[in-house]
């Protein structure tokens, strides 16, 4: 822990005006307003049983909620811009109203809808492209941290783009070029995701975790989303239900090389790992 304690010592968030320090690490926990996410237990429809996930994982210690309402999984079924506006900008709303104080993210790559839930009660945007909407850096603007994940394709293509001829390098040319981009539009708080499973086999999974700690010359907090995901269950051989203990195993690894934010479905458990591993200097 002691590398991450010396990279994020001096960084912090601004939040609508509140500062998010990233010392200590946070949790991001995963609200999928979908009916086909990859791990079933994510999945919520109903704004009655959405509202009770989040009272659970707020009380678990989220310090982040992130609302999804267009599925990422590979293969997934593209669905319209009005359809995931639906989705989402009511949740957002009943989940401002409830819980006032909580920081909530919207899980989208479309403009529309990041400024829709901006409205809506959202402070923070997670786009799984790293900008592919061209509208989306200014939307962000002076309003909102911004997550830039890397991916090749769309969910329905990333399986087939996986070739890299420097996998590292390339991704840290790729951040590099949207960080410039972004601070050109006025973005300055920029949050990193490797973007494990987006056009990544297994194995270029475990060599971006093996080697994590190079993404700190880009000078942004790491957010890091390994919950559940096939690279651990199919390693494994076993399923997403099953692939808790392999997330904490390999979440784990990643705050030893330096992550702030944890993205989970299992909050409780991410929390653990973060008050476990502060023990270490």
């Amino acid at each position: 822990m002691v590398q991450n304690k010396i990279f994020s010592a001096n960084k912090t968030l601004n939040v609508n005006g509140r500062l998010m320090n990233l010392a200590t690490p946070k949790v991001m926990g995963i609200l999928n307003v979908t009916p086909d996410s990859f791990y079933a237990g994510s999945r919520a429809t109903d704004l009655t049983e959405i509202l009770l996930r989040a009272e659970t994982m707020i009380a678990e210690g989220a310090d982040i909620i992130d609302v999804g309402g267009y599925s990422s999984r590979p293969g997934a079924t593209d669905i319209s811009e009005a359809e995931e506006l639906q989705r989402v900008v009511p949740v957002l709303e009943a989940l401002r109203n409830k819980f006032p104080q909580i920081v909530l993210s919207i899980d989208t790559f479309r403009s529309k809808v990041a400024q829709a839930a901006l409205l809506a009660g959202a402070n923070l945007i997670n786009d799984i492209t790293g900008g592919s909407d061209p509208n989306m850096y200014p939307v962000a603007r002076g309003k909102a941290p911004y997550v830039l994940m890397h991916m090749r394709g769309t969910p329905q293509t990333m399986n087939q783009l996986t070739q890299y001829e420097d996998l590292l390098r390339e991704m840290i040319e790729y951040f590099h070029v949207r960080i410039e981009m972004l601070k050109q539009a006025g973005v300055t708080d920029v949050i990193i995701d490797p973007g494990f499973g987006f056009a990544k086999t297994a194995e270029q999974n475990f060599q971006i975790l093996q080697h994590l700690e190079r993404f700190h010359i880009l000078e942004k907090p790491l957010l890091i989303g390994l919950s559940r995901k096939s690279m651990i269950w199919r390693t494994l051989q076993t399923t997403p239900d099953h692939a808790l203990n392999g997330t904490t195993v390999l979440n784990t690894i990643a705050l030893q090389k330096g992550a702030s934010i944890l993205r989970v479905h299992d909050v409780k458990a991410a929390r653990e790992v973060i008050m476990l591993t502060s023990q270490l200097h």
